[in-house]
């Protein structure tokens, strides 16, 4: 199908999205222009005003217009407790689990040697200087449980035991009100090696 340049444009911009194909972009710019173009001109205008004010918080690098995230400045957490996430999206799940109430830093990835991300990439220096600091006594490391989730932990761990700084990582296994039957393997060997005696 022939699109006019600027339809063809705007569903490529779309599918610059995450999970979103051909099909789902050329639905969502029909969507736009023929049914909320006030809509459509609220969406630009918020993507750029986001595009043009956000950035990283200066110590834990989630997404903020300020300086200082409102995690970083909010009285009454834990500053002795640091929680490592991988993207800004990991927080929001820690936070909406109400299970932490400690500051994060944010990775803003994992290492990944073939793609070129080593540890400059991921904030190193930045998580270092935290340390440093002196306040913080327990990392949680809570990266994906994948290969390069796993061996970035590794290294943050190793780094957190240079400074004297206790690491823990966050368990995995079978999710609550999950069947074995429809776990897969890695995840009940991962459940069994970290398995807890019943108190």
């Amino acid at each position: 199908m022939q699109y006019s340049p600027a339809l063809a444009h705007l569903i490529t911009a779309l599918r610059r999205l995450p999970g979103v194909g051909q099909k789902t972009a050329q639905r969502m710019a029909f969507h736009l222009l023929e049914k909320d173009r006030a809509g459509a001109t609220e969406l630009g205008r918020a993507l750029g005003a986001a595009v043009a004010t956000i950035g990283q918080c200066k110590r834990c690098r989630m997404l903020s217009d300020a300086d200082w995230c409102p995690i970083c400045v909010a009285p009454g957490r834990d500053v002795a407790s640091l929680c490592v996430v991988e993207m800004p999206a990991d927080v929001v799940a820690v936070e909406q689990s109400g299970s932490f109430r400690g500051r994060y830093f944010v990775l803003m990835g994992h290492l990944s040697p073939l793609d070129g991300v080593g540890p400059e990439e991921l904030g190193a220096q930045q998580f270092e200087a935290i340390l440093l600091e002196g306040v913080v006594r327990e990392v949680v490391l809570a990266t994906n449980p994948t290969v390069e989730g796993d061996a970035t932990a590794h290294f943050l761990a190793e780094l957190s035991a240079r400074h004297g700084v206790r690491a823990s990582r966050i368990a995995h296994g079978v999710p609550v009100g999950g069947e074995l039957e429809y776990v897969d393997g890695g995840t009940l060997a991962h459940a069994f090696a970290g398995r807890l005696p019943m108190r």
